[in-house]
């Protein structure tokens, strides 16, 4: 009977346990299907809401799975957002085509994919973690993922008149980038789009 007391003494003194593994509510764009071309440079944003906590951190994790194969880690910004890349993207070379950027704070994460190759196509999956301090333990409270399929296409399917307008239309955008801060950037850019730069 003492036993029984103290137990029920102890657990109202303690409060009740954090409920774990609520759904974070993730997406990944665009999806659910992106193309790019070989040699382009891909982005996919994973968009994180409805967080149980306000205090709470995030870890996310960016995972790959090839056509067919099994899903692996790639890279995880840590809930203190440190970046660790994992197995064959943990090589120099691969670490230097991967960026995994927190574009807003426990909100909006990018994940860059550089210089695309026929290997990078794929299943991409974000899978994220909201973790925060109670009773002086890292505790994960809630847990959501979201995934997009990548496919690329070689430059040299394409024909060449879309290959040439596509490069000028990324000169073009290079230039309005430039000038968009100017009062004449319609004065300086419309010349330039007509005759056909």
């Amino acid at each position: 009977m003492r036993l029984r007391l103290l137990v029920l003494v102890v657990a109202v003194l303690l409060g009740p346990a954090p409920e774990v593994c609520g759904a974070l509510n993730v997406t990944v764009s665009p999806g659910p299907v992106v193309d790019y071309l070989e040699g382009e440079n891909a982005t996919l944003l994973c968009h994180v809401s409805q967080k149980r906590r306000k205090d709470s951190l995030l870890a996310v994790r960016w995972f790959f799975a090839p056509h067919g194969s099994q899903e692996a880690l790639m890279v995880k910004m840590t809930k203190l957002r440190v970046i660790q890349y994992y197995g064959n993207f943990s090589r120099t070379a691969n670490q230097q085509r991967l960026r995994l950027l927190e574009e807003r704070r426990g909100v909006l994460y990018r994940l860059s994919v550089l210089t695309l190759r026929p290997a990078d196509q794929g299943q991409y999956v974000c899978k994220v973690q909201e973790i925060s301090k109670h009773r002086n333990k890292w505790t994960a409270w809630s847990n959501g993922s979201s995934a997009t399929e990548m496919r690329g296409e070689s430059v040299a399917g394409v024909p060449e008149e879309v290959q040439h307008v596509a490069e000028q239309g990324s000169r073009l955008l290079s230039l309005y980038k430039c000038w968009c801060d100017s009062a004449n950037a319609v004065q300086v850019l419309w010349p330039l789009w007509a005759t056909g730069l």
